[in-house]
């Protein structure tokens, strides 16, 4: 059986944990910061980790990252 393949934009936009849960970047922060607010910018900084039904879906085209 051929190896199934990952898709390219899970691979550059999501890194897995070593217990599998999936980090991310904050969306929001491209343009625009003018119009946010402090408390917004501040909590986007950084990566975060994905809640469990984003989790499935990104799993699904990574499938050798579980």
């Amino acid at each position: 059986m051929p190896k199934m393949k990952t898709k390219s934009s899970c691979k550059k936009r999501f890194k897995m944990t070593a217990r599998g849960k999936v980090k991310a970047q904050a969306a929001g922060k491209r343009h625009g910061m003018i119009k946010r607010s402090n408390d917004f910018i501040r909590d986007a900084r950084g990566t975060m980790v994905l809640s469990e039904p984003d989790t499935k879906l990104v799993k699904i085209f990574m499938p050798y990252n579980r």
